[in-house]
């Protein structure tokens, strides 16, 4: 039968299924940004954006039209009162030179032509600062007007019909507006674009503390080393980085004293064992003793199984391997022990490992295909994020719904509890073990060959 590891905790979610969460989200979810330095960005910016619009709005519809409504007015009124002036006065020098007097005191510029009319009066609209000239004109000019305010950049030329003829006024534009409005807004912008700089340059420098926090987390749980002497950041994330650290070596010095453990129950197991196949020896041939040196070999090879599962190769150091490589080693392993195997995988497979448990793991693989079927077939895929190992056989494979089972220690399906066909159900188990050490993982699939499939997944 198949055997199968304890299930440690599960692995990590893999980036498809990062993106199937992002998508089961709301709509609003979706567009918000999904990194916590967009997020941090964006509690800035939006408090400060909204700030800045609330404040353009109420300048705009407060002091500028407040300003500039009291320029219209202005000029307004010195048109009305050089109008008044004029009054019946008759065209000629003396007009003119009273025209000329009075354009020296209100900055505008005056000439009278006699005897013409105004075109046809357009229909009103235009700019705000139009509107507000004409608002002002009708309510201190009896006399019917005209304003032309886009020929000119400029100026603003006014025409007013008058019993002498047609009064021409050029307003000059500074005194129908005042350009502190626009330096307003562009102090504005400057400064909010200051200040997301600034906050973009400490947001970044923060969460740069916390990817390199998280990539020391990711390596250590791949089974890697993980330099990570500086904490820096935020107090909350020293904390959590002192935090780690301190998880990492409790962690470390656990598996230590269990490795050290381990050794020396495997010196005392097989001690009093080699003692035994001492004394077997010694007793000559016959049948009890065969039978006798046949339990021994059992309970060695089970006491072997046992320590294997449990050290779980947890000192050995991942280093960059080429995955091809190794896979033609234990190809040819299984072919010297006489398994049909075919291998396919592409060069170029580098991913880093430990190569030692990685043998383990593929071995039990190819061993557990082998004992149910009569040809293996061992494949090398690149993957998104690192590497899928596939090995088929064409066995009778195993139901979906006992899948998940047979990844549970020391369990052996009903049609595989002959000694001969199966070890004691810690094969998978190790295999597994060794798989989410380095952050992977084993999955059991239908094979394309008509047996069954073990995937094995390695990040990069």
């Amino acid at each position: 039968m198949r055997s199968s590891p304890i299930d440690p905790p599960p692995a990590p979610p893999s980036e498809a299924a990062e993106d199937f969460d992002i998508r089961q989200r709301g709509w609003i979810k979706r567009l918000l940004p999904q990194t916590m330095f967009g997020r941090s960005l964006l509690l800035i910016v939006m408090p400060l954006v909204l700030v800045q619009i609330i404040a353009t709005w109420v300048f705009y519809a407060r002091h500028w039209e407040t300003v500039s409504r009291r320029l219209s007015s202005a000029v307004a009124g010195d048109v009305a009162l050089i109008i008044g002036i004029i009054g019946d006065a008759e065209p000629g020098p003396a007009l003119d030179m009273m025209l000329r007097r009075d354009a020296a005191m209100t900055d505008l510029a005056f000439s009278l032509r006699p005897g013409s009319r105004l075109p046809p009066l357009p229909p009103p609209g235009g700019s705000m600062l139009e509107t507000q000239l004409r608002s002002a004109l009708k309510e201190r000019l009896a006399q019917p007007f005209d304003i032309d305010a886009e020929s000119d950049r400029r100026d603003v030329r006014l025409a007013v019909l008058l019993p002498q003829g047609v009064l021409s006024v050029v307003v000059p534009r500074e005194r129908l507006y005042t350009s502190t409005t626009y330096i307003f807004i562009l102090w504005m912008i400057g400064s909010s674009l200051i200040l997301m700089g600034v906050a973009a340059i400490f947001l970044r420098n923060q969460v740069r503390s916390l990817r390199r926090l998280a990539a020391a987390v990711d390596g250590f749980g791949k089974g890697r080393p993980v330099p990570f002497p500086k904490i820096e950041g935020a107090l909350e994330v020293r904390r959590a980085g002192l935090a780690f650290i301190h998880m990492r070596d409790r962690i470390q010095r656990q598996i230590r004293q269990r490795t050290e453990m381990l050794a020396g129950v495997s010196h005392d197991l097989r001690t009093p064992l080699t003692r035994m196949k001492l004394a077997l020896e010694m007793l000559g041939e016959n049948g009890a003793v065969g039978g006798l040196k046949s339990d021994v070999a059992e309970m060695q090879r089970l006491v072997d199984l046992y320590l294997d599962f449990a050290r779980g190769e947890g000192t050995e150091t991942p280093v960059d391997t080429d995955i091809a490589a190794l896979l033609d080693e234990v190809a040819a392993t299984a072919r010297r022990e006489g398994t049909p195997l075919s291998l396919e995988a592409p060069p170029g497979l580098w991913v880093p490992v430990r190569p030692h448990a990685i043998r383990r793991c593929l071995g039990n693989l190819v061993s557990n295909a082998r004992s149910y079927g009569t040809r293996v077939w061992l494949t090398g895929r690149a993957a998104a994020d690192g590497v899928d190992i596939l090995v088929d056989d064409d066995g009778p494979g195993i139901p979906p719904e006992e899948r998940d089972r047979v990844f549970q220690p020391f369990v052996r399906l009903d049609a595989s509890r002959n000694k001969e066909t199966g070890g004691i159900g810690l094969g998978l188990t190790i295999a597994r073990d060794v798989a989410r050490s380095h952050g992977g993982d084993v999955r059991l699939e239908t094979s394309p060959q008509g047996g069954l499939r073990a995937r094995i997944h390695l990040p990069g």
